[in-house]
C-alpha cells in the first residue's frame, strides 16, 4: 500500500508511568501526542494517531516552529527553575511551548492530589471531632444531674409575693402621739386593706409634731394589776387567804408594780390574727420599757443593783415606776429561796403533796423502791387520788399541810425553763428571768414554780455516778441569783430510761437527742414530780410585752371553756377576725367546711378532670369526718385509753356543745395544730415505733413548744415511751399522744402582728391553704418547707425576722439604721437627718414575740447606742 503511512503505538507504556497531554490541544479539536517509550524508558520517537499524516505533519511544523520562538524568549535561570519543580524522570525533557502538550510529571503517592489519601484523613478527622463531641456531651449531661442532685447552679426563686407589700411604720411611734383604743385609727388593717374597692383613710401625720410645739406633758402611767383581790371576802372563801411574798428574809423588800399607759399610740396597727378580746386580754393600754422592765432593773445603775441600761434618751415618766417601791438591788436577791418561802407562806392554798418517787436506780436499794425511805411522815395524806400514800414535799423534807378551811384547793403549777449548761446569760435574759420569776411565782402567792431544766451537752460528765460532780455543774450552770433551781439533764439519761426505742438516725440525729425528744426530760421530770398538776414549758428566747400572769391566766381560762365539738377543727385554723369576723361566725366556717368540703356546686365535676398542678387536689376538698374522742392508729388496737376520756354521748347528740365545757385543757399551745398529712413539713415522718402497716399513724404538730401540758398527758405520754417506745419528733409528739387517747387539745389564738400591708383575704388564703381551709393537710400548706417563708414578717414563729427587730427598736435601739434614742428624741432621723422621730419611746400592746436571742444591752459608759447581736 503505497503512499499509505498508518501511526501505530510501537512501544508499551510502563504501568506506572501517567501520559500526560495537553488540555488545550483537545479543546481545540487537535491530536493527542505521546512519547514512545523504549524498554529502557527513554522517549526516543514521537508517533501519531491520525489518518491524515499530511495534516499531522503541517501541524507539527507549526507546533515546531511556535516552540522555537518560544524558547528564545526564555531565560536559562527561569528555565532551570522551571524544570527543578520535576522529578528526576522529566530531568531531561524538554519545555513545550506555550499552548502545546507539556511535560508529563509524576504524581506522588503522599500528594494532595491523591483522592484516596485525602478521604482517609479527612474521615479520620471528623470521626474524631464526633466522638469528642459524644464524650463532651455525656460529660456534660453528668454534671448537669450531679449538679442537679446537689441543687447547685439553681437559679434564685422569684422573690415572695409579700416583699412587695409595702412596710408599716407606726409600730415605731411613741407615747407622745397616745389615744384611745376606741379613738385609734389604725394603720392596718383598713378597709381598702380587706376590701380593696373602699376609699384609702389617711392618718393624720403632724399628731407628734403639734405636742412637741406646744410643750405637752405626758399623762400618767397607771399601775398593772392582773391578780385577783387576794384580800376579797369572796376570794378568801374561796381559795383561802393569800400571804405577801418579799424578796428579802426580813419581809422588807417587794418587786415594784407594772404601770402601763392608758390608750395606744396614734396609728398603731392592729393584729392581723389572734383576738385580745377572745381571750380576755387587755388591749386598752401599752407598755413602754420602763414600765415593763423597770422594775427588774432597767433604767437605773449597777451601783444599785440594776443593769445600768437605758440611762439615756426618753426617760420622761420612767421614775413612776419607782415612786411607791424603790429601786430593787438584785446583786442580793436568792430567786430560790424567795420562791420556797413564799411556797411555804402559801402552802395551804394547794393541793397536798402526794408521795414523791425516789431514785431507786442510783441507789441501788436492797428490796424495791417501795421500801426506800422518803423522809415522809405516815401521818400525812394526800388528796390528789384519795389514796394512803404518805406527803413529802419535793427536796425530800416533810412539808406540814394545814387544814384547808376554803372550799377549793388551787392546782400547783411548774414553769419549766428550757436552757444548758454553757448558756451565757446577758443582762437582757436576767431581766426577763426576773419577770417571770416575781410575776408567776411570787406576785401570785405561790401559783407557778419557776424552775430550770439544764441539758448537761457532755454525755461524758460524770454528774450522775458523784454528788459533788452534779453539784458542781449545776451551781456553774446558773446565774448566782438563780441557784438551787435547776436540774440536770443529759441525753445519755434519756436513753438510759427510754431505753429500747428504734434508732432510726432521723436527719442523722438521735432518738433520745434534745431536737427530736424535746420532752423526754419534761415527762420524766413530771414522773418524779406528781405534785404538780400542770407544766408550762417556755424557751430562753421567747419575750412578752405585757404581764405573764396576765397572759397564762386568760389563755388557761379561755381553753377551759372551749366545747369539744368541731375543737380539732378549729385548732387546726388561723383566726383572722378583719376576714371571718366574730368567732362564733369562725366556728360556723370551720362546721361548714369539714362537713361540706370546699367543693361547691360550679365546680361538681372537678375530680372527673385532669390534674392540674396549678391548682389544689380534688381529695383535700372533699368533706371530712370530725374528730370526736380519742382517735388511736388504726395499727395499735391494745392502745391503753383512759374512759374518762371517752364521749359522754355521740357526736349528733352533743347539739349544745355541751361536752369539754368547763373541762381543764391538757394541751395548750400558740399555733394551730395541723395535719402533716400530705404537706411538705421535712419533721412529718420523724415517726418511732409504730406499725405502719395501715399507713402512718394520725399525727398532729404545733410549730414551737412553748405550751401548757397537763400531768395525765406527760404520764401517758411517759409510758408510751418507756412502755411501748413509741415516740415522735419534739413539736409532733405531745399534740400527737393528745390525739389518739382522746385528751383535750386546744390552740389560744393570741395576738400576732404583721410587719407589712398584706390584704387581709390574702393573707387568710395563705395561712389557710390546707385541707377544706385549715392550714394543713394539703401540700400547700403554709408549713410546707417551702412555703414557711410567710412566717417571715410575723411576731410568733421559729425563725419570724420582725419579732427580734420589734424588740430592739422597743428597747430603744437601731435597728437597720432607724430608731434609736437620739430618734425617739427628735435628735436625729434615718440617714442622720435631724428633726425625724420625737414621738418618744415605743409603747406596744402586749404582744407575744419569738425568737429573740443575744441583745447587747449599752450600759452606763458603753460608748452610746448599737445594735442589738444574734446569734
Amino acid at each position: 500500500m503505497l503512499g499509505l503511512s498508518v501511526a501505530k503505538r510501537k512501544y508499551k507504556q510502563p504501568y506506572n508511568q501517567v501520559p500526560v497531554y495537553d488540555e488545550e490541544d483537545a479543546r481545540y479539536g487537535e491530536k493527542r501526542w505521546r512519547d514512545s517509550v523504549d524498554g529502557d524508558g527513554d522517549g526516543d520517537e514521537e508517533e501519531w494517531e491520525s489518518d491524515d499524516g499530511e495534516a499531522d505533519r503541517e501541524r507539527v511544523g507549526i507546533l515546531q516552529e511556535r516552540r522555537r520562538d518560544h524558547n528564545a524568549r526564555l531565560d536559562h535561570n527561569a528555565y532551570n527553575d522551571y524544570n527543578a519543580r520535576f522529578d528526576h524522570n522529566a530531568r531531561n525533557a524538554r519545555l513545550a511551548p506555550l499552548g502545546s502538550p507539556g511535560i508529563k510529571p509524576t504524581v506522588s503517592a503522599y500528594s494532595y492530589r491523591n483522592p484516596r489519601a485525602f478521604t482517609r484523613y479527612f474521615g479520620l478527622a471528623v470521626g474524631s471531632t464526633l466522638v469528642l463531641f459524644v464524650l463532651f456531651l455525656t460529660k456534660a449531661s453528668w454534671t448537669s444531674i450531679r449538679s442537679a442532685e446537689l441543687g447547685l447552679h439553681k437559679q434564685p426563686p422569684p422573690p415572695p409575693v409579700w416583699e412587695s407589700f409595702p412596710f408599716l411604720k407606726r409600730y415605731h411611734g411613741g407615747i407622745r402621739t397616745l389615744t384611745s383604743r376606741e379613738k385609734n385609727v389604725p394603720e392596718y388593717p383598713r378597709t381598702q386593706d380587706v376590701d380593696p374597692e373602699m376609699p384609702a383613710v389617711e392618718l393624720q401625720k403632724d399628731a407628734a409634731k403639734q405636742k412637741r410645739m406646744e410643750g405637752g406633758k405626758l399623762p400618767d402611767s397607771e399601775a398593772f394589776d392582773p391578780y385577783p383581790d387576794y384580800q376579797s371576802s369572796k376570794y378568801v372563801e374561796r381559795y383561802g387567804p393569800v400571804e405577801t411574798c418579799y424578796l428579802d428574809d426580813e419581809d422588807t423588800v417587794q418587786v415594784p408594780t407594772l404601770r402601763a399607759y392608758k390608750g395606744v399610740m396614734e396609728g398603731t396597727p392592729d393584729n392581723v390574727m389572734g383576738s385580745y378580746e377572745l381571750l380576755g386580754l387587755r388591749n386598752d393600754v401599752c407598755f413602754e420599757r420602763f414600765g415593763r422592765l423597770g422594775p427588774y432593773g432597767l433604767g437605773y445603775s449597777k451601783k444599785m443593783g440594776g443593769t445600768g441600761a437605758a440611762m439615756e434618751g426618753d426617760r420622761e415618766g420612767a421614775e413612776q415606776v419607782w415612786e411607791q417601791r424603790s429601786e430593787v438591788d438584785y446583786r442580793e436577791v436568792k430567786w430560790g429561796k424567795v420562791v420556797e418561802r413564799c411556797l411555804e407562806k402559801n402552802d395551804g392554798r394547794f393541793k397536798p403533796v402526794p408521795r414523791g418517787r425516789n431514785h431507786f436506780f442510783q441507789t441501788m436499794g436492797t428490796k424495791g423502791p417501795d421500801d426506800e425511805p422518803l423522809g415522809a411522815k405516815a401521818s400525812e395524806k394526800t388528796s390528789r387520788d384519795d389514796t394512803n400514800d404518805e406527803t413529802v414535799s419535793t427536796n425530800g423534807t416533810v412539808g406540814e399541810q394545814p387544814k384547808a378551811e376554803h372550799k377549793e384547793l388551787l392546782p400547783r403549777t411548774a414553769v419549766l425553763i428550757r436552757t444548758w449548761w454553757d448558756y451565757e446569760y446577758d443582762d437582757e435574759d436576767i431581766m426577763y428571768l426576773r419577770a417571770l420569776i416575781s410575776e408567776l411565782s411570787v406576785a401570785s402567792g405561790g401559783e407557778h414554780v419557776v424552775h430550770f431544766l439544764i441539758h448537761v451537752k457532755d454525755d461524758n460528765k460524770q454528774i450522775w455516778g458523784d454528788e459533788e460532780i452534779y453539784q458542781e455543774v449545776l451551781k456553774k450552770s446558773l446565774p448566782a441569783e438563780f441557784e438551787g433551781m435547776g436540774t440536770l439533764w443529759s441525753e445519755r439519761q434519756m436513753g438510759l430510761i427510754y431505753g429500747g426505742l428504734e434508732e432510726s438516725m432521723y436527719r442523722n440525729l438521735p432518738v433520745h437527742g434534745a431536737y427530736r425528744s424535746t420532752f423526754m426530760p419534761v415527762t420524766y421530770f413530771a414522773h418524779q414530780h406528781p405534785e404538780f398538776d400542770y407544766f408550762w414549758h417556755w424557751e430562753m428566747d421567747v419575750r412578752y410585752t405585757g404581764h405573764f400572769y396576765h397572759l397564762f391566766t386568760q389563755v388557761s381560762q379561755w381553753a377551759e371553756k372551749q366545747p369539744r365539738k368541731y375543737l380539732w377543727e378549729r385548732n387546726a385554723r388561723f383566726y383572722v377576725p378583719s376576714v371571718h369576723e366574730s368567732w362564733d361566725d369562725f366556728s360556723h366556717m370551720v362546721r361548714v367546711q369539714t362537713e361540706h368540703g370546699t367543693n361547691s356546686k360550679s365546680n361538681t365535676w372537678s375530680s372527673h378532670l385532669p390534674p392540674n398542678p396549678a391548682m389544689p387536689d380534688t381529695s383535700t376538698q372533699k368533706p371530712e369526718k370530725p374528730i370526736w374522742g380519742p382517735h388511736p392508729p388504726l395499727d395499735y388496737p391494745d392502745i391503753e385509753i383512759d374512759d374518762a376520756l371517752r364521749p359522754n354521748m355521740s357526736f349528733a347528740e352533743d347539739k349544745t356543745y355541751a361536752w369539754g365545757v368547763g373541762e381543764p385543757a391538757d394541751l395548750i399551745v400558740f399555733n394551730p395544730l395541723f395535719d402533716p398529712q400530705h404537706t411538705n413539713w421535712i419533721l412529718a415522718d420523724d415517726v418511732t415505733g409504730y406499725n405502719r402497716t395501715q399507713g402512718a399513724p394520725p399525727r398532729r404538730v404545733a410549730i414551737n413548744t412553748s405550751s401548757r401540758l397537763s400531768a395525765r398527758l406527760l404520764a401517758t405520754m411517759h409510758r408510751e415511751q418507756l412502755r411501748h417506745r413509741h415516740s415522735m419528733f419534739s413539736e409532733m409528739w405531745p399534740a400527737s399522744a393528745a390525739l389518739h387517747h382522746g385528751f383535750k387539745a386546744v390552740y389560744a389564738p393570741h395576738p400576732v402582728f404583721i410587719d407589712r400591708r398584706w390584704p387581709t383575704q390574702y393573707l387568710a388564703a395563705i395561712f389557710n391553704n390546707g385541707r377544706n381551709g385549715a392550714s394543713g393537710g394539703a401540700r400547700l400548706s403554709v408549713f410546707s418547707d417551702e412555703r414557711q417563708h410567710n412566717f417571715l414578717g410575723t411576731t410568733w414563729y421559729y425563725h419570724a425576722g420582725f419579732a427580734p427587730n420589734l424588740w430592739k427598736r422597743w428597747l430603744g435601739y437601731r435597728v437597720d439604721g432607724d430608731g434609736g434614742e437620739r430618734w425617739e428624741v427628735g435628735e436625729e432621723g434615718k440617714g442622720g437627718k435631724v428633726g425625724e422621730g420625737g414621738e418618744g419611746r415605743i409603747c406596744l400592746p402586749g404582744m407575744l414575740l419569738h425568737p429573740v436571742k443575744q441583745v447587747d444591752l449599752v450600759v452606763e459608759g458603753g460608748g452610746g447606742e448599737e445594735e442589738g447581736k444574734e446569734e
